[in-house]
């Protein structure tokens, strides 16, 4: 295990409880985002497409990784220091609170009217919004809240138990490339390619754990339901058939985690860039999506991140 130190991570995670991000502050994500789309506009043409993508993405996470590494051993004896900047970068490396205020105003637009709902949803699913239901636009962002409760929250701090504050910001910037490379279509099939298959690794562990979290979050949240409760024998197993039933070798574990835990389905046939894309079924059970589903979903998904960060926490000390 890489050294570490907790009150890092409770600092920053305190920090994004109480702030989420912040719109007026700098933000590392948006200047990764700025150097990936630099360097695209500049290698993505001509031979050798998917050899110059899987460059930048393996030099860009090594910066990321060595840049943090040398300030923070750089601020090493100014202690104080070095631990506000560790907390302030775990701060940014985390989206839980982001993530729920956004999926909450998904379903705050639709209260509204459909249209306010699409263009809300549109702000976190790459799909195309245009044409979508109620029930499809509060699936979308529910599917999106189980999704990056992996990629926002458990996975940074899986990489930062394992690598240290320098792997947190090493997986937001592996993440960053993902979000903007990783996609099946003319211009990003080959370049992007690497830094798809990049991310399907480094999410691989997380994206298993959050199902475990949301699953272990299910008892103590599902009291404030009255509807009948169902086994955990049953949920895992309906995790473990349906987990696997995604096109992505991880999204489909916290999906059919938060599934199961709704008794609800997933997935289905949508537009991504003007093509239609067949996502398989995650689940059985085709009932309407109610904002008791919304706020079992939020606690549910808040529980599971508290005890992720309780657990690295104590590993850290380990």
């Amino acid at each position: 295990m890489f050294p570490n130190n907790s009150i890092q991570v409770v600092v920053g995670w305190l920090l994004d409880f109480m702030l989420g991000d912040p719109s007026r502050l700098p933000h590392p994500v948006v200047a990764f985002g700025r150097w990936i789309s630099f360097w695209e506009h500049r290698l993505n043409h001509g031979c050798s497409r998917k050899l110059k993508g899987a460059l930048l993405a393996v030099v860009s996470v090594l910066i990321t990784f060595f840049a943090v590494w040398f300030l923070l051993r750089w601020l090493r004896p100014y202690p104080w220091i070095e631990m506000a900047v560790a907390g302030v970068l775990v701060f940014f490396s985390l989206a839980g609170k982001t993530l729920r205020r956004e999926v909450r105003d998904v379903f705050r637009a639709l209260d509204r009217s459909l249209d306010d709902g699409r263009r809300q949803v549109a702000r976190i699913v790459g799909r195309d919004t245009s044409a979508l239901s109620v029930q499809e636009v509060r699936t979308a962002a529910l599917e999106t809240l189980a999704e990056n409760l992996s990629d926002g929250v458990v996975a940074p701090l899986f990489w930062c138990l394992l690598l240290g504050v320098p792997g947190m910001a090493a997986y937001k910037m592996v993440n960053t490339l993902d979000s903007m490379l990783g996609y099946r279509t003319p211009r990003y099939r080959e370049f992007g390619w690497w830094s798809a298959r990049q991310d399907d690794v480094a999410n691989y562990i997380p994206a298993r754990l959050t199902a475990l979290l949301m699953l272990l979050a299910y008892k103590p949240v599902s009291s404030f339901r009255a509807k009948p409760r169902a086994s955990l024998k049953h949920l895992f197993s309906f995790v473990l058939h349906y987990g696997p039933c995604h096109a992505s070798p991880n999204s489909g574990w916290p999906e059919a985690a938060l599934a199961a835990c709704l008794d609800c389905r997933f997935g289905g046939t949508h537009d991504y860039f003007g093509q239609p894309v067949v996502k398989p079924y995650i689940g059985h059970n085709p009932r309407l999506l109610e904002q008791d589903d919304l706020q079992t979903s939020l606690r549910l998904c808040f529980v599971a991140e508290t005890m992720a960060v309780i657990l690295v926490t104590i590993l850290c000390n380990l």
